[in-house]
């Protein structure tokens, strides 16, 4: 029996508890940083595996398995929950109110157990030729994100290549997608707060109208950021919140503008906090109101190397056959798993969790719905790739 075959059986073995992990793990989400209970479930697998594992101050925990000395492969998965409320109607959908697993990160969590279990039974029967170091992540859904926090605890000490997976609803179950080079986009949060002289909407020319800067603020930045950066950038200015004002007849003194800012292009991305902050402050000018921006640089793009996706291609066929390896673009969505490939060579793939022939649903929606065969699937995906 094949190395690979050997993992996928016992991943196989343990699959229907894994699915029950996972719809624990969807009831009782948590969100960044509080992830208390979620790193308790994961220590209780741990020690049933026979596995030893160091907890993070806060949340979170680090395991490891294998031989000593040599090259140490890394595999990571994220804890958290979003504050979105769950509007499916499954028995195990969150009992928490406003917070739900609508990213899949329970299915991660699941997969890399199930990958820790099967690694676990190699070591036992003698056959595991490398050291594993299994990644439980907090806190992926802000930024900045918990990856910063493990680099500089040292996770990566040690470690040759580091691999994970993301659950894409765009893909069939048995499906991983993948791409060499850039795979997700940098992002970036912007908040403006203005402030100005307010008063009656009967005079507007004794104001410095807010809500009208707002409004060109509003418009203008998008246009403006889309003429400056390069076109093959792939820049987009998104504002997601905006308020101004409790009445209609008031021209208030204060208000604010929250977005986010994606690109595919890193380069770009380190020079976007610096053309920001000009192009606000040259907008509002006119207007002779006052801006107050914070601006969190996130993330920049998950970029696989070459080699690991190869790795990684190789662990799909491997563990669920060719028809398993898909093809994927690069999307503008940000995953803090990029400053892990920053530090060492690594690759993502995204893991199908769409039954075939069924509805597509998207992240971050609280009706997101996986296909549970998913969990076993990034499971094999992930132990052969630790071995590959």
């Amino acid at each position: 029996m094949s190395m690979a075959e050997s993992l996928a059986r016992s991943v196989d073995i343990v699959t229907p508890d894994l699915i029950e992990v996972r719809r624990e793990l969807h009831a009782y989400p948590e969100l960044s940083w509080h992830e208390e209970r979620t790193t308790d479930l994961v220590a209780t697998w741990m020690d049933k595996s026979g596995i030893s594992y160091e907890r993070f101050e806060g949340t979170g925990l680090m395991a490891e398995i294998g031989p000593d000395g040599g090259p140490i492969v890394a595999l990571r998965a994220d804890l958290d929950g979003l504050p979105v409320t769950d509007t499916s109607q499954d028995p195990w959908r969150s009992s928490i109110p406003g917070v739900s697993h609508s990213c899949g990160h329970d299915v991660h969590i699941a997969a890399l157990l199930g990958a820790s279990v099967a690694l676990a039974q190699a070591q036992a029967e003698h056959t595991l030729p490398v050291r594993v170091r299994m990644i439980f992540q907090p806190a992926e859904e802000v930024m900045p994100g918990g990856a910063l926090r493990l680099l500089s605890a040292g996770v990566l000490k040690g470690v040759s290549r580091i691999f994970a997976l993301h659950c894409d609803p765009s893909l069939d179950v048995g499906q991983v997608g993948l791409r060499e080079g850039p795979i997700t986009g940098a992002s970036d949060q912007i908040h403006v707060q203005l402030s100005g002289r307010g008063g009656h909407t009967s005079r507007p020319h004794l104001t410095e109208d807010l809500t009208y800067a707002l409004g060109s603020l509003l418009t203008q930045l998008p246009a403006v950021l889309s003429r400056r950066f390069d076109p093959r950038a792939g820049a987009s200015m998104v504002w997601g919140q905006i308020h101004s004002g409790n009445a209609s007849n008031v021209i208030p003194s204060t208000g604010e503008l929250s977005g986010t800012l994606r690109m595919l292009d890193s380069a770009a991305w380190h020079q976007a906090e610096h053309l920001v902050r000009g192009l606000i402050s040259d907008i509002i000018e006119p207007f002779g109101v006052s801006a107050d921006v914070t601006y969190i640089r996130g993330v920049p793009p998950v970029v696989n190397d070459f080699g690991a996706t190869e790795i990684l291609r190789r662990a799909v066929t491997d563990a669920i056959g060719p028809s398993g390896v898909a093809s994927t673009a690069q999307s503008l969505g940000g995953e803090d798993f990029a400053w892990y490939v920053e530090a060492v060579p690594g690759a993502m793939g995204r893991l199908g969790t769409r039954t075939p022939d069924g509805p597509t649903y998207d992240l971050h929606q609280g009706n997101l719905r996986i296909d549970e065969r998913a969990i076993a699937v990034g499971a094999k995906v992930l132990a052969c790739a630790a071995v590959s």
